[in-house]
């Protein structure tokens, strides 16, 4: 799979809550790692979604949005992911912001320059990557 999305995390649905109109589906990464999206129930059922398929998450690094000192039991997004940055690669606006989780999963975040430095996002500092469930786009193979 091939697609231009920089965050592609592979594994297995380790639950499926669903709603009338909506479902939300976790997926449990090889290292660990879980990830929560809403998706549409038509789309959950015509993907055969259950618990034990393997499927893949998919998030747009501009989705994503780096946050320093976050107490994750005060966000609202469904994903927030504690980690340290690996590197930070500016160009003449944005950069592109890397965070390794301790599972050893990476996320990746584009941010504006003025965003890394109000918040310090350098290697080795503590950050967390954040993304709504509704980003996140779940598919099988």
């Amino acid at each position: 799979m091939r697609t231009s999305a920089r965050n592609q995390f592979a594994g297995q649905i380790s639950a499926v809550k669903p709603g009338a109109v909506n479902d939300e589906i976790t997926l449990r990464t090889q290292d660990g790692l879980e990830i929560v999206a809403v998706i549409t129930h038509g789309s959950a059922a015509s993907l055969g979604l259950a618990v034990g398929t393997n499927a893949f998450a998919l998030v747009k690094a501009s989705s994503v949005i780096v946050m320093v000192g976050v107490d994750s039991s005060k966000v609202s997004a469904r994903n927030c992911v504690a980690g340290t940055v690996a590197s930070v690669a500016k160009g003449a606006v944005n950069s592109e912001v890397v965070i390794k989780v301790t599972s050893g999963a990476e996320i990746i975040a584009i941010v504006t320059n003025d965003s890394v430095d109000r918040l310090g996002l350098a290697s080795g500092a503590a950050a967390s990557a954040i993304f709504k469930a509704s980003s996140v786009i779940v598919g099988v193979e």
